[in-house]
């Protein structure tokens, strides 16, 4: 593992107790350059998260589902390889889930799905949440109605054991279509998080919205007053309950953006632990602690954007 920098003696004594929660899909990513496969790595929104905050050392559990077949077996390998728990539920009969990312000449990426999954899904048993643990969950993942269940049932365990809560809409094109049906869920997540962030591409999906300051009047601050508004290369935007702030993106040329969102968030999971923010903090946060969680979110997207992995390499070090 790198060197994290968790040298704080709260941070320390707590270490055992805060760890990280993510729901969400595993994927294999199959990567095409000029329409030719170029890599293939394990991938899925929270899940590019959860390995980056395991490589920097956090103690992160994972709920999820595979196949019983090759892709599932690499999947929990490269969990296990990577230091996360695993809590998944493994299909006899169907297969793990597939995509195809094409990558245009900016290297952003367009996404072709294939999944098999059964009628009964994700029926395991979830890790325990304490005090102050970080729970992670977004994308269609987080809104499926086959999954809701399992969903709100760690939802409610965050909300009754103070753990904060990081929702990312993640919200993209193939689902446009689903939208209405799904509205109530994505409220209701709202009413859930801590903490909010969403992309330019999110919300013009959802309401053809790209106005970080009107998405947050009209679709967020009645339900969640922390906004993080990330549009690729333009300014990140935050909106909370005091502050309204824009921060510049260093300019680069990427390898490959995708995981870059995931690994975003990712940064500023890691500065709540850093930090040594608790769920009681996160409501008053001062205008310092919040650019220092920016900056992790952005020196996080900003490693990811420059391999062809989803996550930061083991040995990432993160300036103080």
């Amino acid at each position: 593992m790198g060197h994290i920098g968790f040298d704080h003696p709260k941070y320390l004594a707590t270490k055992v107790m805060r760890k990280v929660i993510g729901i969400g899909e595993t994927i294999l990513d199959i990567i095409f350059k000029n329409d030719q496969p170029w890599t293939a790595v394990p991938g899925g929104s929270v899940f590019n998260s959860i390995i980056s905050l395991a490589r920097m050392g956090l103690t992160v559990d994972f709920v999820s589902e595979v196949g019983n077949d090759h892709v599932g077996e690499l999947i929990k390998r490269y969990m296990q390889d990577n230091g996360v728990t695993p809590h998944l539920d493994e299909y006899a009969h169907n297969k793990s889930a597939v995509s195809l990312a094409f990558l245009n000449d900016n290297n952003d990426a367009q996404y072709t799905f294939f999944k098999n999954y059964p009628e009964q899904r994700l029926m395991v048993e979830l890790p325990e949440v304490e005090e102050n643990d970080v729970v992670m969950l977004g994308s269609f993942y987080a809104v499926d109605p086959t999954l809701r269940h399992k969903v709100v049932e760690l939802l409610q365990k965050a909300r009754d054991n103070k753990a904060i809560v990081l929702y990312d809409l993640n919200y993209r094109m193939p689902h446009k279509n689903d939208a209405i049906k799904v509205a109530p869920y994505i409220l209701e997540n709202l009413e859930y998080a801590d903490i909010v962030r969403g992309s330019e591409e999110d919300f013009m999906c959802l309401y053809n919205l790209c106005d970080a300051d009107k998405i947050y009047k009209d679709k967020i601050e009645f339900y969640c007053k922390n906004f993080v508004y990330t549009a690729g290369a333009k300014d990140v935007q935050l909106r909370t309950a005091t502050l309204r702030k824009s921060y510049a993106v260093p300019p680069m040329e990427p390898v490959s953006t995708v995981g870059a969102g995931d690994n975003f968030n990712a940064g500023l999971v890691y500065g709540l632990l850093k930090q040594d923010i608790g769920r009681d903090d996160v409501a008053t946060l001062t205008e310092e602690q919040w650019d220092k969680l920016i900056e992790y979110g952005m020196k996080f997207s900003a490693v990811v954007c420059m391999s062809t992995d989803n996550s930061v390499p083991n040995g990432f070090i993160i300036e103080n």
